[in-house]
């Protein structure tokens, strides 16, 4: 099956018409669909299929039991109303690079497998990387059970309506052992490419990032007959500490963001009681990060005491640089050819999780208009039968051993 067949197969799932964005959330109906399209081309290729006890999807071509297998793939879920590309296009460019190593008549001296990983975006549960940090350690099972999304339902709950046991998750370093290289594709989310003026590069690293949560709390009144100097307003600090985070994020040259918030009541005749907001910020290496964080509590703190507002900080999640394996880098940059790009990204990526078992490099395909997680993200048709080359050339070279 083509590229664009399984492309047009795929794009409906998980649409809303209106947005035009993607609510591909992990353990939906939407993800239970993006889950058999996945388990349809693994069966339409002759590929042994498998899910693992972490619900992480498996096609292998060979006996991965033989070990030093060659995995690529990346994962099928979605931020809200996110874009097409983010996640989908490594897993069907990774189809449509093992049919076009057939094509070729290359023989494999190694396993090769697709994968889809579940839960990468966290956008249901508010984790990350849920599936690979799970198989990688980096997530305990008790963590999991604890995780809740927005409606109170735990992930266990979630899993086992959609027909998985929740009880079965944890690590899985015996998976992972069998694994010699992972090569995940994934469309650009900047435009680095663009501005080079190339359809193709390769990952250096991914920055150190992390999700912090402010919870600032003060005291419910009545919007209409609270005097503004007797207010305990948390909306305020809250507000004075968003442009603060572009302020500090600007002068570290890193970046920052409060893309989230839930206030109580919520009301538009009431003062808040709470407004709890979501920071997440990215540099390029971790000194550059912690001015940012550092300097945008303090800020916080400060705008806190001057309404007489009280404050939480919470870190959620922290991620350190990830490097990858030079090695493996090094020889992606050769089939591809001299010249051929080097970038770092802020965005994380199961790549980055499964890095610290498992020798793994990424290939970045343009996206013209730098946007990602919204509909406007995008790559040509050109691009992307690129990048489906560059793939298959890499795996070429790892899989002939």
């Amino acid at each position: 099956m083509s590229f664009h067949s399984m492309w047009a197969q795929l794009r409906p799932i998980g649409r809303s018409s209106a947005s035009g964005g993607y609510r591909r959330y992990a353990w939906t109906g939407a993800d239970a669909d993006c889950r058999a399209w996945f388990a349809q081309q693994a069966r339409d290729r002759g590929l042994a299929y498998e899910v693992d006890r972490n619900g992480n999807q498996w096609a292998w071509l060979g006996d991965p039991a033989l070990g030093d297998a060659v995995v690529t793939g990346s994962h099928l879920d979605s931020v809200p109303d996110g874009g097409a590309f983010d996640g989908p296009l490594g897993v069907v460019s990774a189809f449509a690079a093992l049919d076009e190593l057939r094509d070729r008549g290359t023989e494999f001296a190694r396993p090769l497998g697709v994968v889809n990983f579940g839960d990468e975006e966290g956008a249901r549960f508010g984790l990350a990387c849920v599936g690979s940090r799970l198989t990688a350690g980096r997530l305990t099972a008790e963590e999991a059970h604890r995780l809740t999304d927005a409606d109170g339902v735990t992930l266990p709950r979630a899993m086992e309506a959609a027909g998985y046991d929740p009880e079965a998750i944890g690590p899985d370093p015996g998976r992972l052992a069998r694994i010699g290289a992972f090569v995940e594709l994934h469309v650009e989310q900047g435009r680095a490419l663009d501005l080079s003026g190339d359809a193709v590069g390769v990952a250096s690293a991914i920055w150190p990032h992390g999700r912090w949560r402010f919870d600032f709390r003060g005291e419910a009144n009545h919007a209409g007959t609270t005097r503004l100097d007797d207010r305990r307003d948390p909306m305020l600090p809250y507000a004075e500490t968003v442009l603060a985070a572009r302020r500090e994020a600007r002068l570290a040259g890193a970046l920052a963001t409060f893309g989230k918030v839930a206030v109580e009541p919520n009301g538009v005749n009431a003062v808040p009681s709470l407004v709890r907001g979501w920071l997440d910020s990215r540099a390029a290496d971790p000194e550059s990060l912690d001015a940012v964080v550092t300097g945008v509590e303090r800020a916080a703190r400060a705008y806190a005491r001057e309404h007489g507002v009280g404050l939480d900080v919470v870190r959620e999640s922290f991620t350190p640089v990830v490097g990858f394996d030079h090695a493996l880098r090094d020889e992606l940059v050769r089939v591809l050819g001299p010249g051929t790009p080097v970038l770092g990204t802020g965005a994380g990526h199961d790549a980055g999780i499964l890095s610290g078992t498992v020798p793994t490099a990424m290939l970045f395909v343009r996206n013209p208009t730098g946007v990602s997680h919204s509909p406007a993200e995008h790559a040509t048709e050109d691009d992307c039968a690129a990048g489906v080359t560059a793939l298959a050339d890499a795996l070429e070279g790892l899989v002939r051993g």
